[in-house]
């Protein structure tokens, strides 16, 4: 282990604080960035952060700043923890002050986070990759206290090319052995396993959230909601199958990042999944779930399914639902072909762009 890496994290959320706080225990120098500093109320000051439960321990950070060129310049390896709707906007403030060498890694980039952003970047003197999930089920109980329910055993991650997925991979493979190459940059996007999960829950149980009525998101799943959930994920293998990607299904993928989870069916893991056992569904329909997991996981699904002439009806009805349901246009405001500079491309020149 390289001590004299230092680690900035962007965004203080569930995923950032568990990032910064793993990597500050582990004894690296760690810089958490958070754009309203007053929200992270004692952390600011004391710069500690309590993780238990699968990982036990106290980090304490070197910096904690609402500064942006302050946090850049800090890190050699910059972790993207914000919700990918954010990348852009993240990708425009940051990009005046990186250096040259940098590992800028987003935790994760959901579908084309990495396109989207390298667009706006236009900078060959960094690397840049990005996972295909967070590598925690974690929950921030308050600012500097984070429960690591579970640390996944297998994570995705591809730079824009193999060169550049194997040189960040030999970098931080000693903060998290978990990330593993993916072919490349359509390997990662198309994993996006949240935006198939999470977005199904949420719209068969809207009227419940909206009541109030509180349960927990993956034990309580139903059979005819698990159903529902494969034939939708059968239309995300059809886009990898038409990219030459053999993706593993999203039953697969519960055994894969967590192993020895009991249970044959996609119902049986996620309701036996000890990670997953006490998330509870989120308090409105206006979560993360609908607002992050549409525009930047569904939707660039369905514009690559587009450009492969793949037709997927599940996701696209759920885009059309969950727009008019929280009258929201996800077809203007998700992240498109065009956004990712695959815009007046067909499969083969995608293709041809990411090898």
């Amino acid at each position: 282990m390289n001590q004299k890496i230092k680690i900035t994290v962007i965004g203080a959320g569930n995923g950032g604080q568990a990032i910064a706080g793993h990597c500050a225990i582990l004894g690296y120098s760690t810089c958490l960035y958070n754009r309203d500093i007053e929200k992270l109320g004692e952390l600011r000051f004391n710069n500690s952060i309590e993780l238990y439960g699968a990982i036990n321990g106290t980090g304490i950070l070197t910096l904690v700043t609402d500064n942006i060129k302050e946090a850049i310049t800090f890190g050699d390896i910059i972790f993207v923890a914000t919700t990918a709707t954010a990348h852009k906007e993240i990708a425009q403030q940051i990009k005046p002050f990186l250096k040259e060498e940098q590992l800028l890694i987003l935790t994760p980039g959901r579908t084309g986070g990495v396109l989207e952003i390298g667009k706006i970047l236009c900078n060959n003197k960094i690397y840049l990759a990005e996972a295909q999930t967070l590598m925690y089920a974690c929950r921030k109980e308050r600012e500097g206290l984070v429960h690591i329910i579970g640390v996944k055993d297998k994570v995705f991650f591809a730079g824009r090319n193999k060169k550049e997925t194997t040189y960040i991979q030999h970098i931080v493979s000693q903060i998290y052995p978990c990330l593993l190459p993916a072919d490349s940059l359509l390997h990662t996007s198309l994993e996006n396993i949240g935006a198939i999960f999470h977005p199904s829950v949420i719209m068969f149980n809207a009227a419940a959230i909206e009541r109030g009525s509180m349960f927990y998101f993956y034990r309580e799943m139903t059979p005819q909601i698990a159903q529902f959930i494969q034939r939708l994920d059968n239309e995300r293998i059809n886009i990898g199958k038409a990219y030459h990607i053999n993706l593993i299904s999203a039953s697969e993928w519960v055994s894969y990042a967590y192993p020895n989870i009991s249970g044959s069916t996609l119902c049986e893991k996620m309701q036996n999944n000890p990670a997953y056992y006490d998330i509870l569904a989120p308090k409105s329909i206006f979560s993360r779930q609908l607002l992050e997991d549409i525009p930047t996981g569904l939707l660039p699904m369905t514009e690559l399914a587009r450009a492969a002439k793949i037709e997927t009806p599940l996701m696209s009805s759920i885009i059309t639902v969950c727009s008019n349901l929280l009258n929201i246009d996800f077809y203007t405001t998700g992240r498109t072909l065009k956004d990712m500079g695959l815009d007046n491309m067909d499969k083969y020149q995608i293709l041809k762009k990411l090898q």
